[in-house]
């Protein structure tokens, strides 16, 4: 009897101790409304749930005894429970209340598990689609300009945002850093052609928010990134329908309409859900050019949901056009901007009239879509499949395609051999010495002779086709260990994505002005003979100069631990990626024509393909590994450190191929990030701060310049640098209604090695070292108050970039820009849960014209900050938004 009790209890105890503990619940806010994506995890442990469309959640776990559930979501306060774990179901009914540290925030990229930006070892900002609703954002740039460690300039428009990443050298665009959406990058490849991410997608209301992630870490997972990841995730229908209109003015003749509706499909039993996103604008953009901005974008979601997991399809359809503003001439001492013929400070010279521009090549007539601007028509279909194989194991799994055509007019005011507003007077003299008169009218005008005290300037268009077809996908293998203490993960990427780079270009004679006039302009040579200078403005028909196609493929592999201890966290992980590519560079000839279809007229050289094409190929592998420690000190203050050794696939544009050689040296770029932070968190006050340093060796970089009128790669540079940063973010929240917030960064950069290949004239020399990053600036920081007790809200930022160089000779430096933003909203109640929301918004505050950048186009000997006339790109005026947003 004895023996039979004995071995039952020691039965008793091993079921015990292997048994599980089933863990339910539901989530919801103080209104009854569940919360979908909350963040549920046993506190020190990998064991948890996402709660679903339901705010329902449920999971199991082998841990035994007493523990802490956590249940987080960002802008509410974490809720804590203890529980024991004995095997017997648990059910936890939780109610957040608005409010709470903003480190409670989940993060969702650049990881397996769901955690806390608290409890993550790297550095992590988000921002949530109600404030970026409030902000009308005139681009990426708004949105992000707050976050620590970044650059954002603005000023060219709505798209092709410039991002530098933590003293990273780059052009500008998102070099180091890629726009994703729900985990996957809008374009797998960078560097095929010249366009940025952004330029394929707009934010709009259907989003949750958006995560920048910066670091190492964000090597491994996915896509994978050298030093940070963009990441907008999209809203999912649940079982309460939802549904949002957003009404927008501004300025310039703003009217957008964004909307939002989501739900469930079927009846109630229905697990299939939905969601539909979109907007629909016309304006004159932020400058008014003559040439509108104009278009609409749609996405969609399906989800299926299922016992073991979900299956969803995402879609986006996007046809949409966008002016882009190009840096232009400013006064040489003030860099203000000058007043133009008709006593306006001058914004753009890009001119209306040149809407239709069209002429003939050997290759047929060629039509300009300038007034296209940047112009992007197609859209994506993803795919994302999560399955639970058991309670530890899970599959996940991304397949999308995307396929995009793309222009880009590229309009460079002010960029010539007489480049500088001049009078047509001195201009004529100039071009044509011992003329013996000329004739010179407005295009369209009355035909009577233009002043010759006028003001005018020449000017390079330059159509750049970007077509780009993207196929990529990811798979992973997600394992958790039955003692919770780990979370290993396997996966793969593949890609391939292919792209055109194909360039006309043409030059233009206007008027000085806003929206100028274009002038044709004929004189009589020193014999007495006629000849015409320019007709419909263009004074020579260039044509095409670059015809290229390109392809790139992408294979990658990467292992991951994400370890949780007591108080300790840790991350390791490796990735291996192999890449290849081929590059067929169109031989471009010249032929001449008739300017006119006038036998009277001159002939001038108009370029195009000639049917011969140069190939070449380019392969290459590498290596990251990304090491990362998180230590609890206190229940307010965690301790992390990071490490990583990654890579970037340099642009493969950059590497022309050579006739008669097949394969091009081609190799990765290494780059090695370090962290050192800590982390506070409390009920009142949030913030962080962090040391970090950033190597990157053996960049490649092209310089471009206007060489006899052409834009042309110049140069191309192997470089090296490194940079020293301190970081300090802060948010302390005075009254439940009232919070102020604040983010530092210095940073001290430096080029250490710089060898630079003259494409033009040939030869190798040595520039540039010891100097700092071009357009990197050394302090960045931003200062936020905001109140908000769910029916009046306000808010006020200033957002400070310092002085930077305009390029890496450190010839000019521009000064530092403080752009202020204010914005208040009332809410009224009313039937049914439904709300209204009536708000403006001013972007600009004090119209500030300080300068974004100089002329990127200088050349590898840099800008000069001599002369009467400066080249650089002013931050947008001032603009005023009204918005109405209806939830219903």
């Amino acid at each position: 009897m004895k023996k039979s009790l004995l071995a039952f209890a020691l039965f008793l105890s091993a079921f015990t101790a292997f048994s599980q503990t089933e863990i339910s619940g539901k989530v919801t806010d103080a209104s009854g409304m569940p919360i979908m994506g909350t963040n549920v995890i046993i506190k020190g442990s990998t064991s948890g749930a996402i709660t679903d469309f339901d705010g329902e959640f449920t999971f199991t776990t082998t841990l035994s005894g007493e523990h802490i559930i956590q249940i987080s979501y960002i802008g509410f306060e974490t809720f804590e429970k203890t529980i024991n774990c004995d095997g017997s179901p648990v059910t936890i009914d939780a109610v957040l209340v608005e409010g709470g540290n903003t480190l409670d925030t989940v993060v969702l990229t650049a990881s397996s598990t769901f955690r806390s930006q608290k409890d993550t070892p790297m550095s992590i900002s988000s921002v949530k689609q109600k404030e970026i609703t409030k902000l009308s954002a005139n681009s990426q740039a708004d949105i992000l300009r707050s976050i620590p460690g970044i650059t954002a300039e603005g000023g060219g428009g709505e798209t092709a945002t410039n991002l530098f990443v933590r003293g990273l050298p780059s052009g500008g665009q998102y070099v180091f850093n890629p726009l994703q959406y729900d985990g996957m990058p809008l374009m797998s490849t960078f560097g095929l052609n010249s366009s940025a991410h952004d330029v394929y997608a707009r934010p709009d209301i259907g989003f949750k928010g958006v995560e920048f992630v910066r670091g190492g870490a964000a090597v491994l997972y996915g896509a994978g990134s050298v030093a940070g990841i963009i990441n907008y995730t999209s809203k999912t229908g649940d079982t309460n329908e939802e549904n949002i209109i957003n009404l927008e003015y501004g300025t310039n003749g703003r009217l957008k309409t964004d909307f939002y509706t989501g739900g469930k499909l079927g009846g109630e039993d229905s697990n299939t859900y939905y969601a539909l996103t979109g907007f629909v604008r016309k304006d004159n953009g932020p400058i008014d050019t003559g040439l509108d901005t104009r278009g609409f974008q749609l996405r969609a979601n399906i989800k299926k949901k299922f016992d073991n997991g979900s299956f969803t399809i995402h879609g986006q359809f996007i046809n949409d056009r966008a002016q882009f503003f190009m840096p232009l001439p400013l006064d040489g001492g003030s860099r203000e901007r000058l007043a133009g013929n008709d006593g306006d400070d001058v914004e753009s010279l890009l001119s209306g009239e040149l809407a239709n521009t069209s002429f003939l090549t050997p290759g047929g007539a060629y039509e300009s879509p300038i007034d296209d601007g940047v112009y992007t028509k197609g859209g994506y279909l993803l795919a994302d499949f999560d399955y639970n194989l058991s309670d530890n194991l899970k599959f996940k799994s991304k397949v999308k395609y995307a396929n995009y055509q793309h222009n880009f007019a590229l309009y460079v005011g002010g960029d010539g051999n007489y480049g500088n507003p001049i009078t047509i007077s001195d201009y004529i003299e100039a071009v044509a010495p011992g003329n013996t008169g000329f004739s010179a009218t407005y295009q369209g005008g009355s035909g009577d002779q233009i002043n010759g005290n006028d003001l005018v300037v020449e000017n390079l268009h330059i159509d750049r086709l970007r077509p780009m077809t993207d196929y990529s996908g990811e798979a992973s293998l997600i394992l958790n260990s039955d003692n919770g203490n780990h979370t290993y993960t396997v996966g793969t990427f593949l890609a391939r994505t292919e792209a055109e780079d194909v360039n006309y270009q043409y030059r233009v004679l206007s008027e000085f002005n806003n929206n100028p006039r274009l002038v044709n302009l004929n004189y009589a040579d020193a014999t007495g003979g006629n000849v015409v200078y320019s007709t419909g403005g263009l004074y020579n028909r260039i044509g095409m100069t670059s015809n290229n196609f390109l392809e790139q493929s992408r294979t990658a592999f990467y292992i991951t631990d994400e370890m949780v201890f007591d108080k300790w966290r840790f991350d390791v992980g490796l990735r291996v990626e192999s890449t290849k590519g081929t590059f067929r560079k169109g031989n471009v000839t010249e032929s001449q024509v008739y300017t006119d279809g006038d036998l009277t007229s001159e002939l001038q050289n108009v370029r195009f393909a000639d049917g011969t094409f140069t190939t070449g190929e380019i392969e290459a592998t590498d290596w990251a590994l990304s090491l990362a420690g998180l230590y609890e000190l206190t229940e307010v203050t965690n301790l992390y450190a990071n490490f990583s050794r990654g890579f970037f696939f340099p642009q493969q544009r950059g590497f022309a191929p050579t006739p008669g050689i097949r394969e091009t040296n081609y190799e990765a770029e290494t780059i090695i990030q370090g962290e050192v932070g800590a982390k506070f968190g409390t009920s009142k006050f949030s913030g962080s701060a962090a040391v970090y340093y950033v190597g990157l060796s053996d960049r490649i970089r092209i310089d471009q310049a206007i060489v006899s009128g052409e834009l042309v790669d110049q140069g191309r540079s192997e470089q090296s640098t490194k940079t020293i940063g301190l970081e300090a973010t802060g948010n302390y929240r005075f009254t439940d209604y009232l919070s102020a917030n604040a983010t530092i960064t210095y940073q001290d950069h430096e080029i250490s090695t710089n060898q630079t290949e003259d494409l033009v004239n040939g030869g190798i020399v040595t520039i540039n070292e010891g100097n700092e990053i071009g357009r990197q600036p050394n302090i960045l920081g931003s200062i936020g108050l905001n109140y908000d007790n769910r029916k009046l809200d306000a808010n006020f930022t200033l957002n400070h970039t310092g002085a930077k160089f305009t390029d890496d000779s450190n010839n000019v430096e521009l000064d530092a820009i403080t752009i202020a933003r204010i914005g208040a909203g009332y809410t009224f109640e009313t039937e049914g849960n439904n709300s209204l929301r009536v708000g403006f918004s001013v972007f600009n505050l004090f119209d500030s014209a300080g300068l974004t950048e100089g002329n990127p186009r200088a050349g590898i000997s840099g800008q000069s900050g001599d002369g009467d006339f400066f080249v650089g790109r002013p931050i947008l005026p001032r603009r005023f938004f009204l918005t109405s947003t209806f939830n219903f």
